[in-house]
């Protein structure tokens, strides 16, 4: 079964980066993050409720704020994240997102791990892709990115954002992936997943408070669909991700599977959002993507 969990992860991480996308790039509504947070919040509550009274998996104020510092990483980062779908395609922003695992990789040799030989190869990789990703959106000529944009259903000028925001997102991704490997150690994944959603669904309350209440912003359900749509798939993911590397003796095999949806990101965006690269842009993320995977297949 560890298989189809993994094409499972693939499909449901890939489908949350597309109806993210699409529920948070309209750049007219700039509360978006805020209700997709709240979105991913609730949905992972209702996930929370049932591990804890169908599975019976034990939850204290304790392991919560155990498992807080990780948390707090993990919502900020998806939050910058969603702020930066406003401004990027998803084929750029994704692979991007995905490059924090070569800053894990960093963290560990600064913190005194040694690597195999392909692991320092892949974070080499990934830096390469990543590095030149910027260096092309930053010196694409306006007009032939107009020119690309035609028929897309978004259109983006150039902007610093554009690629900093995928970056902070990397960054504190990669910190809380840092962080969740240490306290893992003592807690119970389950105890920290669970964790993790009420956590969610404690800020996606305050994010719905801060923009109804406070804000007076209105929520119109055609709108917000698509956020609660990618946040079912991002949940869903999730729980196929565990069970899917659940399984320690295919290990090896799913973890590269799963952390090339990447790749299924940018082959949804462009077939549902009609998002057209350059040939350089496809070089540097190909490149990006091939560091993700050799990360992916090193994963334990």
């Amino acid at each position: 079964m560890w298989f189809w969990f993994s094409i499972i992860a693939l499909l449901c991480w890939s489908g949350s980066d597309l109806f993210s996308k699409i529920g948070c790039a309209d750049a007219r509504d700039k509360y978006s993050h805020y209700k997709m947070v709240t979105a991913v919040g609730v949905i992972m509550g209702l996930h929370a409720a049932y591990e804890i009274f169908v599975s019976g998996v034990g939850i204290n104020l304790a392991a919560i704020l155990k498992y807080l510092p990780v948390s707090a990483l993990y919502i900020l980062s998806m939050a910058i994240g969603y702020i930066g779908l406003r401004y990027i395609e998803l084929s750029i922003s994704s692979p991007i997102c995905n490059s924090s695992g070569a800053l894990v990789a960093v963290l560990c040799i600064i913190t005194g791990d040694k690597l195999a030989g392909p692991q320092y190869i892949a974070v080499a990789l990934v830096c390469l892709g990543v590095i030149g990703l910027g260096f092309v959106e930053a010196n694409e000529d306006d007009e032939l990115r107009k020119l690309r944009q035609e028929k897309a259903n978004y259109k983006y000028s150039k902007s610093a954002l554009a690629i900093i925001l995928p970056l902070i997102y990397c960054l504190l991704d990669a910190l809380g992936t840092f962080a969740d490997s240490i306290v893992l150690e003592t807690l119970d994944e389950d105890v920290a997943n669970v964790s993790y959603e009420l956590t969610f669904l404690v800020c996606g309350i305050a994010a719905f408070i801060y923009v109804k209440f406070i804000k007076k912003q209105k929520y119109f359900p055609k709108a917000e669909a698509p956020k609660y749509i990618g946040a079912c798939f991002e949940t869903a993911g999730q729980f196929a991700y565990i069970y899917a590397l659940g399984d320690e003796e295919h290990v090896a095999m799913a973890a590269p599977i799963i952390s090339a949806y990447c790749l299924a990101s940018v082959i949804w965006s462009r077939i549902f959002l009609k998002e057209k690269l350059s040939v350089k842009h496809y070089i540097t993320i190909a490149v990006a993507i091939a560091g993700i995977v050799i990360l992916g297949i090193y994963d334990a």
